[in-house]
Formats: structure tokens, sequence, C-alpha cells
């Protein structure tokens, strides 16, 4: 088949290739460059683990992921993920550092929990007296975002699939299983995939009832001197406990020591919107993170990067068919781990027509 895949985040640009290695005559479209900074995809570097609680789902599916992604690297020949594990804080009862903690023991996976004292001679980001316990898992660290969307484009190219850079798409006609771009042209396809993130409401306004659009921002951080060390070994940090919904990926891959939290987020009407940093906004999100690490306000602020993402209201990943066009949303926030099993997913569901089980999967229903 002649397939249109609109938008190449990690979500297009796996697809694509899961398509393109099943004999698929590929055209994957981006509105900017690949790896385009303003997407979801296209900062430096975002957390894989394997902790998701004890219910099931995207705990049972992280391992597929895995798997994928062990595929992608042999296809690309070479890995992008830095596999330094994972710590989660606890610093109230019943947090998510708790639920994590619960999830990987009743699913029998390693880890190790440490008691304050201990968890700060590991790590000596940490302030003692601010939290319950910490624990440490191996089966995490970071995906290098910008490396895996290069090397990606560059094995697509090779492979014979038309990629188009700085190709805006404006609108679908899913009868026809055409797109036309902002300078008139007109693709014909026999399908059209459509995973372009925070824009997808701007193709199809009526999935605004199901995706809403948050704007976010992570801030890159300058730690003292002495504790450079201390962040140059440390895992990434899922989570740092109580509601700060917070996570640390030390510098990896290109990318800085980076902040990020739930709780910059706002709800926006448009992914193009407000997508400069507001003076002040890196050390906003600098503060969300003290307790439990020491001596914040000697992090210098380097830079601040805004992000917009789309959101179903339980946070699960989406799928809807139109016609001949299948739009596909796997943002909320933990999407980028699961890209490359996503891509394996849609092509195969493409290929056997099996909508309703890719849509179970992509809400975690089903293994």
């Amino acid at each position: 088949m002649k397939i249109t895949i609109v938008g190449a985040g990690i979500a297009g640009l796996s697809t694509a290739w899961s398509l393109t290695k099943a004999g698929h005559l590929v055209t994957l479209l981006e509105q900017g460059p690949i790896p385009n900074p303003l997407a979801a995809s296209g900062d430096h570097h975002r957390i894989i683990r394997r902790a998701y609680g004890k219910a099931g789902g995207y705990a049972d599916a992280i391992s597929e992921a895995y798997e994928a992604w062990d595929e992608l690297w042999h296809d690309i020949g070479t890995s992008h993920l830095d596999p330094r594990g994972f710590i989660c804080v606890s610093r109230e009862a019943g947090d998510d550092t708790d639920e994590y903690r619960e999830g990987l023991e009743h699913g029998g996976y390693p880890l190790e929990i440490y008691e304050p004292r201990d968890a700060v001679e590991r790590y000596a980001y940490l302030q003692e007296g601010t939290f319950r316990y910490a624990f440490f898992s191996p089966e995490g660290g970071a995906l290098h975002c910008r490396k895996i969307a290069t090397d990606l484009a560059h094995w697509l190219r090779e492979k014979g699939a038309r990629v188009m850079e700085n190709a805006r798409v404006v609108s679908v006609d899913t009868d026809l299983a055409t797109v036309r771009l902002a300078d008139g042209t007109v693709i014909e396809a026999d399908r059209v995939i459509v995973t372009a993130g925070a824009w997808v409401t701007k193709l199809f306004p009526e999935l605004a009832t199901n995706l809403t659009t948050y704007r976010t921002a992570v801030v890159y951080l300058d730690p003292p001197a002495d504790l450079r060390s201390a962040w140059e070994n440390s895992p990434v940090v899922l989570d740092v406990g109580g509601g700060t919904d917070g996570y640390i990926i030390p510098a990896s891959g290109g990318g800085g020591l980076k902040f990020g939290t739930g709780l910059h987020k706002r709800q926006s009407s448009d992914a193009d919107l407000d997508r400069v940093a507001a003076e002040g906004e890196g050390e906003a999100i600098r503060a969300h993170f003290a307790p439990p690490m020491k001596r914040l306000s000697e992090y210098r602020v380097v830079d601040v990067v805004t992000c917009a993402y789309t959101f179903t209201a339980d946070e699960r990943f989406f799928a809807s068919e139109i016609g001949k066009c299948l739009i596909v949303s796997a943002c909320s926030g933990h999407g980028y781990k699961f890209g490359a099993a996503v891509g394996r997913r849609v092509a195969r569901s493409l290929d056997d027509g099996s909508l309703p089980l890719l849509q179970r999967w992509l809400r975690a229903e089903a293994a």
C-alpha cells in the first residue's frame, strides 16, 4: 500500500519504520525539521522505566516496548539508550513512589530500597530529613530522542521511504486518503496515518472532546561544582515523592541535567502559542524540587524548553479511524518510551485490520 504518515515524532517515525519493513510505500511528513525541537519527541532525552504500579496495563506493555527498542537498535545499527537505571524518592505514604515500588515487587522485578541515610550517602544531592526512603531499579534509563529521530530518518531514506521535512499539512481528506500541504501540494495514498501530537486537533477539531492540549516546560540546570559528580553518576530520577510529580534526567546523550514536573502545565488552545519561556519560569520549575533536593538555589538555570502534549482524561493512549485515516495519539506525557512498540502495533493493525485490538493495547486494556 501507499501510506502517508503525518507527523515525524517518535510515533510517526516508528510507524514509518515498521511499515517500510513490511514492504509498504511510505511518505512521512513533518511540519518542521527532524527532529523538531517544538515537538514532544524533540527534546534531548526522555525516561524509560519498568515501574507502572501493580495493576498490569502499561507495566506489562513495557516489556514489549523494550523488545521493540532492541529491534530498532538492531536495524539502525546502534543503541540510543543510556541504561543507568532509575530511583524514586518517597515523601508521603501512598505517593507515586509507594505505588511504583509495590508494582515492581508485585511483578518480581529487581529493586533496592534505601533508608534515608543510605540514600543520601549514595545520592549526595538528596537532603536528609525530607523523605521516607528511596529505591533503585536497574531497569530504566534515558532514551536519546534527537539521536533516535536523526538515525530513523536516515534509515527510512536509505530504505526508500519518502521523508519530507518542513512540509506542513493543512488538511486531510479522509475519504480520498489525500493530504494537502501549506504550499498547495496534494499527496495521494491508500491510507493516511496521523501522528501529529499536540497539533492533531488543528486537523481534526472534533477530537478536542477526547484530546486536550497542554503547554508545559522543563528546565536545564547546572548544579554546584561539588554535586556534579553525584549527578554524573546518578540514575534518572523517576519521582521525587509527595505531590510534585517531578522527574530528573542527568546529563546524557548531549542533553544536560533536566528537571520537569507535572505541576508545571496548563491547558492551551494552540500548540504553536506560548512557546517562549517567561522570565523566571526556570526558577519556578526548580522550586518544586525543594524538598527533597538540597541547595537548589545554587543550581544555575541554563535553559528552559517549552513543550506541548495532548492528554486524554485518563492519560491513556488513543486511536480513532475516520474513513481511510487512522489517528493515533500516544502522548499524555508518558508515551515516548512506548514509541517503538506503538509503531509496530499501528503497522500491524493496518495490515490485519485489527483496529479494536490496537485500541485496547493503546489503552493498556490488553497485552
